[in-house]
């Protein structure tokens, strides 16, 4: 149940390979490609690939009746320009791995080097290599593909490096650990008209400076609190950079947040009702839709205790502190249909926060991840 040294430096390689070559959200096709050429040889049962999208699932199966364990990391970087610094920095401009998903995905090749070496003893194990955690859509992508219903877990587990926790240490808990989350796209429609003569036409600009404050005053309650509601004005866009026509249109794109997946139902139906009330108050036509839509992440008790063992096993810290956090993950997906959770592995106090320009994954965390990942499998596999 253990790396070799020999793994650990070419799991370490292989890491850095990914870093240097980034991929976003829906466009991880080679990313894919390195995954399932990296485990080729630890001969997996299964291998299927372009599930919802380029997401990729290895399979190593004992043979024998049991349940279906799924470990699952993410595939994709994020468009932002590295400025770490670092030897193995981003080749491709304007693109990076600012999240640590290459370490999450050289957690689970290690795993696939394990099993590769000794199945376990009933049931088996799926690696799921997911594309575009960060647009919210690879979970779904995955779930309706017809060929995941023929791995689909019985229990499904996650992790997440997590810069600010002391290095090595985990976070977990039973109960919501992601907020829900969901970008609102607004469109107002008026009517040009030249800058000298603005009351000619019917400008977006009073609806807008009203949208930007309200929006946000719809949020309600502590973040402690199940009834908590946050929406942030993101992006504000208006008429043409010219200065001879007054506007006549506008987008004020919003991210709507809770933590219950039942609490955004009602946040939506405010922002939808304000806006059509700001919008006839302006004599504007309003259309929405919605984007990067997330689901709450939340932990199924079972699931937490089988880490909780692992972890109390491996002699790993843990505790429950940080948790839940506002941000979204769309991990939560895979909780609909089977009983998942998902543990948060310290990348240090002082380490770069995630998407930050001048983060990078701590390549000693891969053990350490890939031990709590394997003995989980094997506690509930062997």
């Amino acid at each position: 149940m253990t790396l070799t040294n020999q793994d650990v430096v070419e799991l370490t390689a292989w890491r850095r390979k990914l870093h240097q070559h980034p991929e976003i959200s829906n466009e991880e096709e080679k990313t894919a490609e390195e995954v399932v050429n990296f485990l080729a040889d630890t001969g997996p049962d299964k291998v299927l690939t372009g599930l919802g999208g380029h997401g990729v699932a290895i399979v190593y199966d004992s043979g024998k009746a049991g349940p279906t364990v799924m470990f699952r990391s993410e595939l994709d970087a994020l468009p932002i320009h590295e400025v770490s610094g670092v030897s193995h920095s981003s080749l491709v401009p304007g693109k990076s791995h600012m999240c640590g998903h290459d370490g999450h995905t050289a957690i689970l090749a290690a795993m696939g080097r394990q099993l590769g070496r000794k199945r376990p003893a009933h049931g088996r194990v799926v690696l799921m290599f997911q594309p575009a955690e960060e647009t919210g859509n690879g979970a779904a992508g995955v779930v309706v593909d017809p060929r995941f219903g023929g791995i689909a877990p019985d229990l499904a587990f996650s992790l997440h490096n997590l810069p600010g926790v002391p290095f090595g240490e985990v976070r977990v808990k039973a109960g919501v650990v992601n907020c829900a989350s969901r970008g609102m796209r607004i469109v107002l429609e008026g009517k040009t008209a030249h800058s000298s003569m603005p009351e000619t036409g019917v400008s977006p600009m009073m609806a807008v400076s009203q949208l930007m404050p309200a929006l946000p005053a719809l949020g309600n309650g502590t973040f402690a609190d199940d009834e908590f509601g946050m929406v942030t004005v993101t992006h504000v866009t208006m008429g043409e950079a010219v200065f001879g026509i007054a506007p006549g249109n506008a987008e004020v794109w919003a991210t709507l947040r809770t933590r219950r997946d039942e609490r955004m139902a009602d946040l939506c139906a405010a922002a939808e009702t304000l806006v059509k009330k700001i919008a006839g108050q302006q004599r504007l036509s309003a259309r929405y839709d919605y984007h990067e839509i997330f689901v709450a992440s939340v932990n199924a008790p079972d699931a937490v205790e089988h880490l909780q063992r692992a972890l109390n096993e491996e002699g790993i810290a843990h505790g429950e502190d940080d948790l839940p956090m506002r941000a979204s993950e769309d991990f939560g997906l895979f909780g609909h249909s089977a009983a998942s959770a998902m543990f948060f592995l310290g990348a240090g106090e002082q380490h770069p926060a995630l998407h930050n320009p001048d983060y990078d994954f701590p390549d000693d965390l891969i053990p350490i991840g890939s031990r709590i990942f394997m003995r989980t499998a094997r506690n509930i596999l062997d």
